[in-house]
Order: C-alpha cells, then sequence, then structure tokens
C-alpha cells in the first residue's frame, strides 16, 4: 500500500510540471457573444462610419447615449481619437471648451433650417446665430445643451433623410433623440415597404401589359 501511495505522488510531481506549462489556449473557456447594440448605437455607428467596438468603448466610459454623437463629431472635426475628447470631457470640460481646444469654431454645430426655429431646445441656440453676423459666429458661446441637440439634429436628419424641421418639432414635443431615432426607423421601414409594393406592382403591370402585346399579336396572324 506505501508502494502505491509513493508511485501516485511521484507521478503526480512528474506531471504537475508539464500541466502547468500546458498552452492556455487549450484549456480556454468560450467568450460568450456581446449582446447587440440598441438601434441607436447601432444608426450612430453607421453614419460616424466607426466600428462596433469603438462605439462599446464609448458607451463602456459611461458617456451617455445622446452625448455619443457629439463626441464622434467632435472627434472627426479634430482628427483626433475619441479617447482624446472623452478625456478631455470627464475631466471636467464644456463642450466648448473641448471644441475650442482644437481649434473648433462653433459654427460646425450649425444646421441651416428653414423659417423660423421654435422656442426651447433651439431656439436659443438658433437666436445665437441670427443676431450676429457670420463673421462674428467664432465669439458664439454654446453651452453643452445646445451643442447636444445641434449636432444629434444633423445627425438624424441627415442619417435618416428627414428635414431638420422634423426633427426639431419631434424635439420641441418632448421626444428624446433615442425615440426620435426609433421613430424615424419606423418611417423609413414604412417608405421601403411603400416603394416595393409600388415595385411589385409595376412590375405586374408591365408583365400584364407584355402579355397582352404579345397575345394581341398572336390574334393578329391568325387573323392574316
Amino acid at each position: 500500500m506505501m508502494r502505491t501511495l509513493t508511485f501516485i505522488a511521484v507521478l503526480v510531481m512528474c506531471l504537475f510540471p508539464v500541466m502547468q506549462n500546458a498552452d492556455a489556449a487549450d484549456i480556454r473557456l468560450p467568450v460568450p457573444p456581446l449582446p447587440p447594440l440598441p438601434p441607436f448605437h447601432l444608426d450612430v455607428r453607421d453614419y460616424f462610419k466607426v466600428p462596433e467596438p469603438e462605439i462599446i468603448k464609448i458607451r463602456d466610459r459611461h458617456i451617455p447615449d445622446e452625448q455619443i454623437p457629439v463626441v464622434l463629431f467632435l472627434a472627426s472635426m479634430a482628427h483626433v481619437p475619441p479617447p482624446a475628447i472623452i478625456d478631455m470631457r470627464q475631466a471636467g470640460k464644456t463642450w466648448m471648451d473641448i471644441s475650442r481646444h482644437f481649434s473648433l469654431a462653433p459654427d460646425i454645430f450649425y444646421v441651416p433650417v428653414k423659417g423660423v426655429v421654435p422656442g426651447p431646445p433651439f431656439g436659443k441656440a438658433y437666436g445665437h446665430f441670427k443676431n450676429k453676423p457670420k463673421k462674428e459666429w467664432r465669439n458664439i458661446e454654446l453651452d453643452d445643451d445646445d451643442v447636444i441637440n445641434l449636432v444629434n439634429l444633423r445627425f438624424l436628419s441627415d442619417f435618416h433623410k428627414y428635414s431638420p424641421e422634423d426633427i426639431m418639432r419631434m424635439r420641441t414635443e418632448g421626444k428624446n433623440f433615442v425615440t426620435i431615432n426609433e421613430r424615424s426607423r419606423e418611417k423609413k421601414k414604412m417608405r421601403r415597404e411603400r416603394q416595393k409594393n409600388r415595385d411589385n406592382d409595376d412590375d405586374h403591370d408591365n408583365g400584364r401589359k407584355k402579355h397582352e402585346k404579345h397575345k394581341g399579336k398572336g390574334n393578329k396572324h391568325r387573323d392574316d
């Protein structure tokens, strides 16, 4: 019995170094897939043409959803990576502080609109642009909410091909930009379905006309 125990102990001692030196990949557990991004994040990703992991990294640094477009917009305008913008933001800088740090003037946030801009939340920002000549726009001071509203206005109107006035109307009604994005997605899907149905109807009509035309030729040959 003692010999058997001694043999087992020696065997374990011999095998232990081998087990320690085994390739870690051989015992690595499978990594579960990441949950899919919500629609707002997916559309931000597509609009700014950034890889999905970039959106996840920004989100994981506790940047609110409606400020993710601001991070990416300023990063693209300043030609710097998003973490450079996030570092300054989380150090307590305003969006205008960050813009001026990279020599970006307030006019980058301006979105042309038709007609009179309604009251909050856009009225104050557009009042700055309206009341100053363009050569003085560099001196405009926008607050954080102004910047967030203007950047998301540009993103949503450009991406979904809606007029800025439509986006502004929904925002003025109290809807946040995540909700507006969802509504715009639904409308875009309905437009595609209507267009698909029209195309199918056109194909059907064209096929019927070709059939009738061919049938007419056949009747003519028989009459001859």
